[in-house]
């Protein structure tokens, strides 16, 4: 299975990218933030691969950062959802335009993406919304997924930013950013004094 792709930029599409890799050209899908920033880079590129296997076919997805590629595979979970909207997604919003639009129940944000009508968009939000503050605190540290240990913590210490009056989408930002410098079971009160150093800086 591919999970990384490091090589040369062959040719480009609006949707696609082969990537020479040793003499091999990889035909990869991406969406189009991904493409441009690999239409930026002058000399090798990498790229994470999410590699979908079926009857007829072997595709191959490309991102330019795990967190991309974490919310493809989210998206994808969603009835609706398929490879093809999930990258439109990626496209029309960025990981942090999505994060946002989940804490705040924006559907109007989905929208924007090519292939999502109103019901789609609110289907997404009634499926994903529960999920939107552990990505924020995903792969703290050396890439592992957030402890499950961790998820309590973490939502005692947004709320109670909340109740101090800082803005929820402000709250989940700085305890994601709090959760990634700390110990894997760290309590509520630990996270709150770290994430309101953050706030501060």
């Amino acid at each position: 299975m591919i999970a990384k792709l490091r090589g040369i930029v062959d040719e480009m599409g609006p949707d696609w990218v082969i990537i020479d890799a040793g003499g091999v050209g990889y035909l990869v899908f991406c969406s189009s933030r991904t493409l441009s920033i690999l239409d930026e880079k002058e000399g090798p590129v990498s790229v994470w691969i999410e590699t979908h296997v079926r009857e007829d076919h072997i595709h191959l997805y490309g991102f330019s950062n795990v967190s991309e590629k974490d919310w493809f595979n989210l998206l994808t979970t969603v009835q609706g959802v398929g490879t093809k909207v999930g990258l439109a997604l990626l496209s029309s919003m960025s990981v942090d335009d999505l994060k946002a639009a989940l804490i705040t129940q924006d559907a109007a944000l989905f929208t924007q993406a090519q292939g999502v009508g109103p019901r789609l968009a609110a289907r997404i939000l009634t499926e994903l919304k529960d999920k939107a503050g552990t990505l924020l605190v995903e792969r703290a540290g050396n890439n592992r997924e957030l402890d499950p240990k961790k998820h309590q913590a973490v939502s005692d210490a947004v709320s109670a930013l909340v109740n101090l009056g800082y803005k929820r989408p402000q709250a989940l930002e700085a305890v994601g950013k709090a959760a990634k410098h700390l110990s894997e079971g760290p309590d509520m009160e630990e996270l709150l004094v770290s994430s309101l150093k953050e706030l501060s800086k």
